[in-house]
């Protein structure tokens, strides 16, 4: 490429002439004299191959080769200008892209809240979400596709090899058809709930999670009876809704109202089955995970703004 096209001196002496349409005039605005910048229109023009300028003594005016260029130019004088307060934005984390996978539970409620507040505070910084399963973000972080991700999993089991920030904690709750005999019992008995088929998700989704919930059921010396599994808590919800068996699930998906479903939590079961610690109803948590090596800024300011809006343990790193 010739060097004279990417000169933004040039392109700043045609500016200076196109708009005083006198070289010196341009001269004196650019704080030269007139033979140099009349010397670089005429070499820009001849690596242009075309005219910019028509020249008279009397008078200087825009070819339409000119006219046509002149919006471009501006338009590039201004970005070149702009370039080093943009640099300083990028190192900051004010300007920039950050990939989030995340899982169903959290969109219900903080992601959406998260998601619209941080684009006020940081406009420039790209939030691009796609909602994944545990598995399937771990894949793409091994594949470089994402910068963080939202991730289910029991109390303290977050995924090895990963900087991770706890983001809540919530019981599971029971899931019932609403024509169930338990959905409206005064009291559940854990045996008879136990005894239930199940419809859960597969363990390569959330494995901690997965198996806490059958330590709950080994625990009252029972094999869960498998009815259905499912990937996302929705599907789950539904298929529950249609009878398929019953579903222990994060208290944050009673917000996805469904009808025929009905939610029972801890304080429904009978006191002895939650004075008795063996068969305490698992817990889970969701964390926001990313790789410890990480050094993009934009991805720093935004754990540092989910830190800010409540996150409930400091940051660790594996």
């Amino acid at each position: 490429m010739n060097e004279a096209l990417i000169d933004l001196r040039a392109w700043r002496q045609f500016m200076a002439v196109a708009e005083e349409l006198h070289f010196g005039r341009a001269a004196q605005r650019l704080h030269m004299t007139q033979p140099p910048v009349t010397q670089a229109i005429a070499q820009l023009e001849k690596s242009l191959g075309v005219m910019l300028f028509d020249r008279t003594r009397r008078r200087v005016a825009l070819t339409p080769a000119g006219e046509a260029l002149l919006p471009d130019v501006r338009d590039l004088l201004a970005r070149a200008q702009a370039l080093p307060a943009r640099a300083r934005a990028a190192a900051a984390g004010q300007v920039g892209r950050v990939r989030i996978a995340f899982v169903s539970t959290v969109g219900f409620e903080r992601l959406p809240a998260w998601v619209r507040e941080f684009r006020v505070l940081c406009p420039e910084v790209a939030l691009e979400l796609v909602e994944a399963t545990g598995d399937v973000q771990l894949e793409a972080f091994a594949r470089g596709e994402i910068d963080a991700g939202l991730m289910l999993h029991s109390p303290g089991a977050a995924p090895p090899g990963l900087a991770r920030l706890a983001v809540s904690q919530e019981p599971l709750v029971l899931a019932l058809p609403e024509r169930h005999a338990l959905a409206h019992a005064p009291r559940l008995r854990m045996a008879e709930v136990l005894a239930e088929p199940l419809v859960i998700f597969p363990r390569r989704i959330v494995p901690s999670l997965h198996d806490a919930i059958f330590a709950l059921y080994h625990a009252a010396g029972r094999a869960p009876q498998l009815a259905q599994e499912a990937i996302q808590m929705q599907t789950i919800v539904n298929l529950v809704s249609g009878g398929i068996g019953v579903a222990w699930v994060p208290e944050s998906v009673t917000q996805f109202r469904r009808a025929g479903i009905v939610y029972r939590r801890a304080e429904a079961f009978a006191p002895a089955a939650r004075r008795r610690g063996a068969l305490a109803l698992p817990a889970c948590e969701t964390s926001l995970v990313w790789p410890g090596q990480a050094t993009d800024p934009s991805l720093a300011r935004f754990v540092a703004f989910v830190r800010e809006r409540g996150a409930v343990s400091n940051a660790t790193e594996e």
